[in-house]
């Protein structure tokens, strides 16, 4: 494994993260700050830390991440998506473990559009029969 950096892009539904992978003991920085500081819910940690923990990977790698848009859930999918994108780049040894996770796979789920006549995508405006 050469010392570089190593470089995937993950999304899911409005957010965006480049991740980069280098040789390291583990730490996970989002947007210049601690994962611990960024992401409150214990459960979006672990979903980040996922593809790694699956590779054995996780006390390897420093992960370095660069997120936008959406909320922190979208965040921690696409930083998910993106570290398993960089762990190929890293050793496409690794492929068919991150396959059959399903972390390789972009979530194609996003917001419906609004659609005319209606309120929402769906939502109806209130019916009254008088």
């Amino acid at each position: 494994m050469a010392s570089a950096k190593f470089y995937g892009t993950g999304r899911r539904k409005k957010s965006i993260a480049r991740v980069y992978l280098v040789p390291g003991t583990g730490n996970i920085t989002i947007n210049k700050r601690d994962i611990d500081e960024y992401l409150g819910l214990e459960t979006l940690k672990v979903i980040v830390r996922q593809p790694l923990v699956a590779t054995e990977t996780s006390d390897k790698f420093d992960v370095i991440v660069n997120v936008h848009g959406g909320g922190y859930t979208g965040q921690a999918g696409a930083i998910r998506h993106g570290i398993a994108r960089a762990l190929l780049q890293a050793d496409a040894d690794y492929r068919p473990v991150l396959k059959k996770a399903g972390y390789l796979t972009r979530d194609p789920r996003m917001k419906e559009r609004k659609k005319y006549g209606l309120k929402a995508a769906r939502r109806a405006p209130q019916f009254s029969k008088r």
